[in-house]
């Protein structure tokens, strides 16, 4: 095992009170094992990235409880001149939008050999080298020529392969890849999930890949969380997700995605707003906005419910 999330909470204390981001989260991630974590915007997926990478805004987002363990280490419990060893070396991210992952003033070959400094002995004339090879696993052309560039001479699908190379460089056992393929168009998409694919191949790293996009997950994730309001509400393999979904919301979901195969009017979407994370309903939090709802619904919430080893739902109708 990679790397083990144990009830984790996670808020951010504002002057309007605690906004419960993540609230009470486990999952686990196995070598070469790619978990993807999907939902709406505003659910928590992101803030789960980077309270593995220790890396919240403070001191107002900070991790009340939890454990996170990495390799056998609790990285709640590690020092910030701890936490900066293992990131970038053991766990690495890449975050949303590379035009503001990088920075415009230093070269791609600076950026992307900083980390390289930091974690390994090598002498400047071989981290040169260790650059143009981590260029090459991300498969960017001419990396002899592309180290020396500026990010502005880049395309945008080049510069989230460099973003890519950063978090790469020291070859992490965990990558936590925060909606990598968002800004990118069909045919760039599809050629990056496949470079993620080749990565693990030849590197054996553990992914999250953090994203609202099922059919990203279908392409490249084993298992999957479907997470809600801070919550994740279903567990399962990818393909018992598509085959089975048992929780209403990620049966909304899919039902959500176009099908190519089906020629529709309208659209299925979800009625209503996720909940306000400072003004939580009693009860199951997509009660609400759920056309099956029971009343005991709208009283507790449900206790997650194990269906067999790598699938469990946090639901009233499923026992």
């Amino acid at each position: 095992m990679v790397l083990q999330v144990e009830d984790l909470h996670t808020s951010f204390f504002t002057k309007m009170g605690e906004v419960k981001a993540v609230d009470g989260i486990s999952f686990h991630v196995r070598e070469r094992e790619t978990f993807g974590i999907v939902g709406e915007s505003g659910c928590g997926k992101s803030v789960t990235g980077l309270s593995i990478m220790r890396l919240l805004p403070e001191p107002s987002g900070q991790i009340v409880s939890g454990k996170i363990i990495l390799e056998g280490k609790n990285l709640v419990e590690l020092s910030k001149k701890h936490m900066r060893a293992y990131r970038g070396k053991v766990v690495s991210m890449i975050l949303q939008d590379p035009m503001t992952s990088l920075n415009p003033v230093y070269t791609i070959g600076d950026q992307v050999g900083e980390a390289v400094r930091m974690h390994q002995d090598l002498p400047e004339n071989m981290v040169e080298a260790e650059v143009i090879d981590v260029l090459r696993l991300l498969r960017i052309p001419a990396p002899e020529v592309r180290l020396k560039e500026y990010p502005f001479q880049l395309s945008g699908g080049m510069k989230q392969r460099v973003v890519g190379a950063i978090a790469m460089s020291c070859r992490p056992r965990l990558l936590i890849a925060d909606e990598p393929t968002t800004a990118l168009d069909a045919t760039i998409q599809a050629q990056y999930i496949a470079l993620f694919e080749d990565i693990q191949e030849k590197t054996n790293v553990a992914i999250i890949f953090i994203t609202h996009d099922f059919g990203v997950v279908a392409r490249i994730c084993d298992r999957v969380g479907v997470m809600y309001a801070g919550k994740i509400i279903e567990t399962a393999p990818t393909r018992d997700i598509f085959k089975n979904p048992k929780h209403p919301y990620t049966i909304a979901l899919i039902k959500s995605v176009p099908q190519l195969d089906k020629k529709d009017d309208r659209l299925f979407s979800i009625e209503g707003q996720p909940p306000s994370m400072m003004n939580l309903p009693k009860g199951c939090r997509f009660c609400p906005r759920c056309h099956v709802a029971l009343d005991i619904c709208k009283e507790q919430e449900p206790p997650e419910v194990k269906i067999s080893e790598n699938r469990s739902v946090s639901c009233w109708r499923v026992k």
